[in-house]
C-alpha cells in the first residue's frame, strides 16, 4: 500500500473559553472521517495538582505562571476533547507509573493505573520507569491481584487491586529467546462500520536503553530491541488487519528550543531523532516523551520523506496532545493531520510563594468530581505518612539541575547514606545524581516531613556496602565520564573527593581522589556505600557489580530520615567534594 500524507492543516485552537460542545453526529460512509487522538506521557503518578506551576514564555519575554495538572483535572481535559469526536483514542507513551509522588507510590502506583481505568485509556506504551519494581511487578500491574513481589503491601486500600483496564505494549521488549514480549507490540481501534469503517493501528515500546535506566535485577531475562527496527516490523502486519493510520506511541524523545505549541521542530535535538530518521514512512503519529518536553514537530519540516508529526504532551499530567487524523475510508488513507498541545489549568495551587491562581489566557477546568473523590480517598490515607515530621535543615536544599552539579542536597544524602553503613566499615558513600529527583524545601521554621524526603528519592532502594580495591574505586569514578551511558558525577559523602577534567581522553578523566586527604591507593581496600540501584549496575556502573563481602543495610529513605532527626537542626553541607576542572575550548 502507498501511503501519501498531505500537508499538515493548521492546529487546533486553544480557547481559554471553549465551551462543552453538544452530541457528536456520525458521518456517513463516503465522509472523510476524524479520529481524534489524545496523547500523554510521563504522568509519573501524578495524582494531585502540581505544586509549582509552568511558566510560559510571553511575547514580551515575560513568563505566565499556569497552575496545571491532577488527576481529576486532566479527566476533565481529556473528556472535553474527547466529546468533539465521536471516533476517539487516548494513548500513552510511557511512564505512567513510579518515580512518583507518596500519594501513588505508598500504594504501588495502584490508584494511578486506578485513575487511568476511569478516563478511559486505550494503551500505554511502557517505559523505562514501569520496570522500576521489576517484570512481575509490571506483570501484576497489568493484570491485577495482590501477589507481592516489592517491600511496599500491595492492595492496602483496593482488595483485591483489578489491573489495568487498558493494554500495556512493548513491541521491543522481549521475554526470554523465542521473539515473544513481554506485553503485545501493537494494538488496533476500529471506529464505524461496513464502508465507512476505519482503523488505527498503534504499535508501542520503550527505549533500547531501559536496563541502563533501572536496576539490572528488574529486566533480568529480557531483551530491549532497536527501537526503530521493531517499530518497522510491526507496520506490515497492522496493514494486513486493515489499518488505515499508524500510530507509534514510544517512550524516547526530543528536546526543543520552540514553545509547547509550536510546530516548528525549532532546535529540535535528543537521541529521538536517530530513531525517527529510520522509520517507515507509512507512519502517521508519533507520540513520545522521556524527556518531560511539551511539543509538536511537524516531521516532513526535516525530512519531506517522513511527513508524520512528533508530538509530547510534558510531564505530570500538565498538558494534553489534541490530535486529528482526517482518514478517506475509501482509499484507507490518512489525508490531512493536526495537533495541538492544551495546558491542564486547574482551579489554582498553593504554590512556593503563595497562591496561583488561574489565568484567563487558558481554559482554566474544573475538577471531575468521580476522579477526585477517588484520589482523595488515597490522599486521606497516605497523609499519615506525608505529613510526618523528621527533622530539620539549615535551608532549601535544591536539586540538582544538571546531571554534573555538586549540591548541599546530593551532599546530605551522602552523608546519611554513610553515617548508616559505617557500623559495616563503610568509609564512603555514593549516590547517583540523577536519582535525586526533587528539591528539599523547608517550611519557615525549617521542617521537613517525611513526605518532602520521599520526593527527593522515590525509589525504595536499599543501601548495599561492598569491599572495592583502590584501582576498581578508580575505575568506577572514571565510568562517571565514559561513553557507555550519559555523563554524570556522584554525589559524595564527607571526607571523599574527586577532581575531574572533560578535556582529557576516556578513561584518564578524573584527575585526582582522596579519601581524608589521602590519595585513594590503588592496593589498598575500601568499603563503599550505595543504594541498591548502583549496586546491580545501574546507569551503566558496572564496576560496582565487582564488589565482594556484600552487606545490605536500610532503605535511602530511613537513612536519610535518621540523618535528619540525630540534631536540632542538620546543616546543609558545604561544596567542593566534586570539582570540574575542564577548561573551555578555545
Amino acid at each position: 500500500m502507498i501511503r501519501i500524507a498531505l500537508p499538515i492543516i493548521a492546529a487546533l485552537a486553544l480557547s481559554a473559553c471553549a465551551s462543552r460542545p453538544g452530541p457528536a453526529t456520525l458521518p456517513a460512509a463516503s465522509e472523510a472521517v476524524t479520529v481524534r487522538v489524545i496523547g500523554i506521557n510521563d504522568f509519573h503518578g501524578n495524582l494531585e495538582p502540581i505544586a509549582r506551576p509552568v511558566d510560559i514564555s510571553q511575547p514580551d519575554g515575560s513568563k505566565l505562571q499556569v497552575p496545571v495538572a491532577g488527576a481529576a483535572f486532566l479527566a476533565s481535559a481529556i473528556a472535553e476533547r474527547r466529546a468533539r469526536n465521536p471516533y476517539n483514542m487516548v494513548i500513552a507513551a510511557g511512564d505512567m507509573i513510579s518515580a512518583s509522588p507518596l500519594v501513588s507510590a505508598l500504594f504501588l502506583d495502584e490508584p494511578s493505573i486506578g485513575v487511568m481505568n476511569r478516563i478511559g485509556i486505550d494503551f500505554n506504551a511502557v517505559g523505562n520507569h514501569e520496570f522500576d519494581r521489576g517484570r512481575e511487578e509490571l506483570l501484576r500491574i497489568q493484570n491485577g491481584g495482590c501477589e507481592k513481589h516489592t517491600l511496599r503491601e500491595p492492595c492496602m486500600l483496593e482488595k483485591p487491586y483489578p489491573g489495568a483496564d487498558f493494554t500495556f505494549l512493548a513491541a521491543n521488549v522481549l521475554d526470554g529467546n523465542d521473539g515473544r514480549t513481554l506485553f503485545p507490540g501493537s494494538g488496533i481501534r476500529r471506529f464505524g462500520e461496513g464502508a465507512g469503517e476505519v482503523a488505527v493501528g498503534v504499535i508501542g515500546l520503550t527505549l533500547k536503553d531501559t536496563p541502563m535506566l533501572v536496576t539490572p535485577a528488574s529486566v533480568a531475562g529480557l531483551t530491549f530491541t532497536d527501537e526503530a527496527d521493531a517499530i518497522n516490523g510491526r507496520i506490515d502486519g497492522l496493514l494486513a488487519e486493515g489499518a488505515d493510520a499508524i500510530v507509534v506511541a514510544i517512550h524516547q524523545g526530543l528536546y526543543t528550543e520552540a514553545g509547547f505549541d509550536d510546530e516548528s521542530c525549532g532546535g529540535v535535538s535528543g537521541p529521538l531523532l536517530d530513531i525517527l530518521a529510520r522509520l517507515d514512512p507509512r507512519v502517521d503519529l508519533v507520540i513520545s516523551g522521556h524527556t518531560h518536553q511539551a511539543y509538536i514537530c511537524d516531521y516532513g519540516a526535516i525530512d519531506p520523506t517522513r511527513p508524520f508529526l512528533v508530538t509530547s504532551a510534558g510531564y505530570g499530567g500538565s498538558y494534553i496532545t489534541d490530535i486529528a487524523l482526517i482518514i478517506d475510508p475509501a482509499s484507507g488513507e490518512v489525508t490531512a493531520k493536526s495537533a495541538s498541545n492544551v495546558i491542564v489549568q486547574n482551579q489554582g495551587v498553593i504554590g512556593r510563594d503563595g497562591p496561583v491562581p488561574p489565568v484567563t489566557d487558558f481554559q482554566a477546568f474544573a475538577a471531575d468530581p468521580r476522579i477526585e473523590a477517588y484520589v482523595a480517598r488515597y490522599a486521606t490515607a497516605a497523609a499519615e505518612y506525608t505529613t510526618r515530621p523528621v527533622g530539620r535543615i539549615s535551608g532549601e536544599a535544591p536539586k540538582p539541575g544538571h546531571a554534573t552539579q555538586e549540591t548541599a542536597l546530593g551532599n546530605l544524602i551522602a552523608d546519611g547514606q554513610l553515617a548508616a553503613t559505617r557500623d559495616v566499615g563503610a568509609q564512603i558513600a555514593v549516590m547517583n545524581t540523577s536519582g535525586i529527583r526533587a528539591s528539599l524545601v523547608p517550611d519557615a521554621q525549617g521542617n521537613i516531613t517525611y513526605g518532602a524526603i520521599f520526593a527527593t528519592q522515590p525509589f525504595g532502594n536499599v543501601l548495599e556496602t561492598r569491599s572495592y580495591s583502590g584501582s576498581q574505586l578508580l575505575a568506577l569514578l572514571e565510568q562517571q565520564f565514559d561513553s557507555e551511558g550519559f555523563i554524570q558525577t556522584f554525589s559524595v559523602s564527607d571526607g571523599f573527593a574527586f577532581t575531574y577534567d572533560l578535556s582529557r581522553g576516556e578513561g584518564q578523566r578524573v584527575v585526582s581522589a582522596t579519601l581524608d586527604g589521602q590519595p585513594i591507593d590503588p592496593t589498598k581496600t575500601y568499603r563503599v556505600t550505595m543504594n541498591s540501584f548502583l549496586s546491580w549496575g545501574g546507569d551503566g556502573f558496572s564496576v560496582f557489580t565487582q564488589g565482594s563481602d556484600p552487606v545490605s543495610g536500610p532503605t535511602d529513605l530511613d537513612a536519610t530520615e535518621a540523618w535528619l532527626t540525630t540534631v536540632p537542626i542538620r546543616q546543609l553541607p558545604a561544596l567542593g567534594r566534586v570539582r570540574d576542572l575542564t577548561r573551555p575550548a578555545p
